[in-house]
């Protein structure tokens, strides 16, 4: 290997890195922001307003277990969007993917909202595949 491989290399390890590093970040912020008040910080169900919900909470790191040690992206990417009839726990949690779409629309308009919207609900589900048990 001569040195500018390995220099172009180490490069493509560390983008490659950065990338996954602001990716993680950013649905772990976005966990925190819309869901931790109800499922906790860790996503057990014991969020400080759980104990206030007429449902049980779910814990978000067991879906994965449920569904036969596969983690159904598409369906989850459902359930938190919420914009096609597909609800999680009856019609207790936010419709994020509306909520999404009125923050960006202002800024980015419709088109460019719906972008940020999937973006948005992508690195959620993202998070929830990497905290599974």
């Amino acid at each position: 290997m001569t040195k500018l491989t390995l220099i172009a290399s180490v490069a493509a390890l560390g983008i490659s890195a950065t990338a996954a590093f602001a990716q993680s970040s950013a649905g772990l912020e976005e966990y925190i922001q819309a869901c931790a008040s109800c499922h906790g910080l860790a996503g057990h169900g014991d969020g400080p307003l759980a104990e206030y919900m007429t449902v049980e909470v779910p814990d978000l790191t067991q879906i994965s277990i449920a569904n036969d040690g596969e983690f159904p992206m598409y369906h989850v990417i459902s359930i938190i969007d919420g914009r096609t009839g597909v609800r999680g726990h009856g019609s207790q949690m936010p419709v994020w993917g509306q909520r999404y779409q009125i923050e960006a629309t202002p800024e980015a308009g419709e088109y460019g909202a719906e972008l940020i919207v999937r973006g948005r609900i992508l690195a959620l589900a993202q998070h929830l595949e990497a905290i599974q048990e």
